[in-house]
């Protein structure tokens, strides 16, 4: 059990990125406070985060050391901000894609942090200039943007505002290795950050492809599922052009020219809309209805391969 000088982490949101989050810090041994306006949204969250934790014990797939019990012992809830940032080292902002909304909680937190707590955003796309232009401490303030699901993708970019400080993002660093995330640092602020930027060009291509009838909306995936994703589930694109040759420079000077050419024959952003839309939509229907419960079923069953990899993963890594 985490001793009573546990570091106190703040959860900003109850919502499901805000619960992965309690969970993954609770995991580490750090003391988790949730906070969010509705007592409803809390006491929902917090039993939430207790089936799943039991789940995951149950089938040997609970991070860290402590069991669950343990960990849910150090997650608790709290509808007073002033109350809930008290001990805090880290807070982490989950509440909805709104720039105001997130706008409007910063200038909250800015009032009443102290000098040394570090304020991260779990933002997907919204630009650290814009969501902490004028705050005093902005010198603390970073994105830490997870993958969903953040409990079975350890990826974390970690995005500084041009004005955080270097300290701000080693400390957020150490943080997320800690609970057994995979941080990333993006060293300068781009729209999309970097894992968006790759997932749009890779989404343009795919729809461009179906959409000028190359391939089928099912075969397309199954170039990704059982083509690339496999073996970008353990190296990216740069180790893939290394190793495919002999080093990066052979790789280069065979196939640059190649790769060239076929790039130009790439189209213009799709509107992702019209006939497409119908066309791609029927497709995916066929094979996952899109009501509520088989939606609900796919994921879970998407959650339990990525778990599954996940582990073998851990099992497979380098020292």
């Amino acid at each position: 059990m985490a001793g009573p000088q546990a570091e106190r982490v703040l959860i900003v949101g109850s919502g499901l990125i805000g619960q992965s989050w309690a969970m993954l810090f609770a995991s580490g041994g750090l003391k988790v406070t949730l906070y969010d306006i509705e007592q409803r949204q809390v006491t929902g969250a917090l039993e939430n985060i207790r089936k799943e934790m039991k789940l995951l014990e149950q089938s040997d797939s609970l991070k860290g050391s402590l069991s669950a019990d343990e960990q849910l012992s150090l997650i608790s809830g709290c509808l007073d901000i002033q109350e809930a940032i008290e001990g805090a080292m880290h807070i982490q902002e989950c509440i909805p894609e709104n720039l105001e909304l997130k706008k409007n909680i910063f200038t909250q937190l800015d009032r009443i942090v102290d000098d040394k707590v570090i304020i991260s955003s779990s933002t997907s796309c919204l630009l650290p200039s814009k969501l902490f232009a004028g705050l005093v401490h902005v010198k603390q303030c970073l994105v830490a943007h997870p993958v969903n699901p953040p409990y079975y993708v350890p990826l974390v970019e970690l995005v500084p505002h041009p004005e955080t400080a270097p300290e701000t993002v080693d400390k957020t660093y150490a943080l997320m290795q800690k609970i057994g995330q995979s941080p990333v640092r993006v060293l300068k602020e781009v729209d999309g950050f970097v894992l968006n930027r790759l997932q749009y060009s890779v989404i343009a291509e795919a729809w461009r492809l179906v959409e000028e009838g190359i391939v089928s909306s099912g075969d397309l995936d199954l170039v990704m599922s059982d083509g690339l994703g496999l073996r970008y589930a353990f190296i990216g694109p740069l180790e893939t052009m290394h190793l495919n040759a002999e080093g990066l420079m052979s790789y280069c000077n065979r196939y640059s020219e190649g790769i060239k050419r076929v790039l130009k024959t790439f189209g213009p952003t799709p509107e992702f809309a019209g006939a497409t839309v119908k066309k791609i939509h029927q497709a995916m229907c066929t094979k996952v209805p899109d009501d509520p419960e088989h939606l609900a079923a796919r994921r879970n069953w998407r959650d339990l391969c990525l778990m599954r990899l996940a582990k073998l993963k851990s099992k497979l890594k380098p020292q």
